[in-house]
């Protein structure tokens, strides 16, 4: 069953669906971000640099081998494009860093719960995508999660790292409403080219001492894993399903990211995170679940539009 997009993109439920378990999986990945932070003992300017490196020549080298250097001269003929990804991209990710420095991983994945909401108003007044009532009612759910959990997490010292959260997640909103917006784009080269812009703007304030084994370990399965395969996951799977499902499936990170710090460094979360994180992540399952079966998008308007049509019928 195909439909239309706001996007003017015909998406069938099989593509649907699978762009809903490429979301989840980048959600499983991005969820090591912060374990991988914590491993790698680096300043967040050395660690941005080679996380950005190893991102840079992973995905560069992907694109590569896919397509060859074209994939490379079509991010540039579009400018405007190209810039908004590659400036969010280096804004979100940067500040990201900042954030799992400034406080813990369990305030990030907080603020970071906020994204569906920020990309479902982004894409309704960019590309006017709709919103369904199970979306709504699942967000509802998932908003009462989220403020338990802020309000067992947030203190009056982490606000640097807190805003640095929000920007990043901000920024992250953006890019899955461009994607959706600019579907012909190649995610592999554009998500290359972003990390390879990283490295001039944290270059100036790195070490330039090859870091430790461990370190330079985590730092590479930083960039490959979490910013180079769970981005080209979230881009690709944002391609086949609207801003605010990406944003609200995404948000199984909420829950995974504090716990891989947990097990790994005992970072414990209070009970409000426990509680609230088990909210989002039933809320998640739950509207995943409703999502068998029926249409991929199915807009308020465009359901009352149907139920006038079967009144109508019956009559």
């Amino acid at each position: 069953m195909a439909i239309g997009t706001a996007a003017g993109v015909n998406i069938d439920a099989h593509a649907h669906r699978r762009g809903i378990l490429m979301v989840a999986a980048s959600a499983v990945l991005w969820s090591t971000a912060g374990l991988f932070v914590r491993m790698a003992t680096l300043d967040t300017a050395t660690l941005v640099l080679w996380r950005s490196l190893f991102a840079a020549l992973t995905l560069g080298g992907m694109a590569l081998v896919r397509r060859g250097p074209v994939a490379f001269v079509e991010c540039f003929r579009d400018l405007r494009t190209t810039a908004i990804f590659v400036g969010t991209s280096v804004v979100s990710s940067t500040s990201y860093v900042f954030s799992l420095r400034l406080t813990s991983v369990a305030n990030v994945m907080t603020v970071y719960a906020a994204l569906p909401f920020i990309a479902t108003g982004i894409g309704y007044v960019w590309i006017g995508e709709p919103v369904t009532r199970r979306f709504l009612l699942a967000g509802t759910i998932a908003a009462g999660g989220i403020a338990g959990m802020a309000g067992g997490s947030a203190g009056m010292g982490d606000l640097a790292g807190i805003a640095a959260a929000l920007v990043m997640t901000a920024g992250f909103a953006i890019q899955l409403v461009a994607i959706r917006r600019h579907p012909g784009v190649d995610v592999l080269a554009l998500n290359a080219c972003s990390a390879a812009a990283c490295v001039p703007v944290v270059l100036p304030f790195a070490s330039w001492a090859v870091p430790g084994a461990v370190s330079l370990g985590a730092a590479a399965l930083y960039g490959v894993l979490t910013t180079g395969l769970a981005y080209v996951l979230a881009m690709e799977g944002g391609r086949r399903v609207s801003p605010g499902e990406a944003g609200f499936i995404s948000m199984l990170d909420v829950v995974l990211g504090p716990l891989w710090v947990w097990l790994a460094f005992s970072e414990r979360p209070g009970m409000a995170v426990l509680l609230g994180g088990a909210v989002v992540l039933g809320a998640v399952g739950w509207y995943l679940g409703t999502l068998r079966g029926q249409r991929p998008v199915e807009s308020v308007e465009e359901r009352d539009d149907l139920e006038d049509v079967a009144v109508c019928v019956a009559d």
